[in-house]
């Protein structure tokens, strides 16, 4: 059975576009990926203070020019029209055809933080999940200290299913990782009320 994440779209919102990874998207992932706070959020890098995290920019390239053709799994870049700019990416991973489920993760440098952009991105991602990929549940983790994330994923639909205790440790202080997710009926039910997170059709390209 085909996997429906061999299809790579470009899905269009009112501030982003998701875009199939092109070299321009990946020479910013390259800038985006050597960020302190990026390395931190995701649990790269293990200090603020010191320089521990080496970055190998020939193998960083390969791998995502191997993105596109990869059949069990969904990365696309998230593209600002109005700025004519990469800020980051998002990915579905870990496809479990058996359970129709994937993990989520979003990544966006400095430049593209603040703005609503993330907010954007996960919604057109979920209703993507749910209504072209058949999924029944999404999930992600996020760490404690990353509450503007948290934040997001809430306004999205993620609801708190557990936590992995001290996961992280950053500077000597240890961290935990949330689990949360939103499943095919909670999505179904916010929309039924007020067409939460609803996706026109027309806004996928195929």
């Amino acid at each position: 059975m085909t996997s429906p994440l061999v299809t790579k779209p470009i899905l269009r919102g009112s501030k982003v576009e998701l875009r199939p990874l092109d070299d321009r998207a990946i020479d910013a992932m390259i800038g985006i990926l050597q960020e302190p706070d990026v390395l931190i959020k995701t649990g790269t890098a293990h200090s603020r203070i010191t320089e521990t995290h080496s970055f190998d920019e020939a193998r960083t390239r390969e791998w995502y020019g191997r993105r596109n053709e990869k059949q069990n799994r969904l990365d696309l870049a998230i593209y600002i029209p109005e700025l004519d700019q990469y800020v980051g990416e998002v990915v579905f991973n870990e496809y479990d055809s058996n359970n129709l489920s994937v993990n989520y993760r979003i990544a966006i440098g400095k430049a593209g933080q603040n703005k609503g952009y993330g907010t954007e991105a996960t919604k057109l991602m979920v209703d993507y999940g749910f209504e072209h990929l058949g999924l029944n549940r999404i999930e992600l983790e996020v760490y404690d200290f990353n509450a503007r994330a948290r934040h997001v994923y809430t306004s999205c639909g993620f609801v708190p299913e557990g936590r992995r205790r001290e996961a992280l440790c950053i500077d000597g202080t240890f961290h935990d990782a949330l689990l949360k997710a939103v499943i095919r009926k909670d999505w179904e039910a916010a929309r039924s009320v007020n067409g939460y997170l609803q996706l026109s059709e027309t806004h996928v390209a195929i």
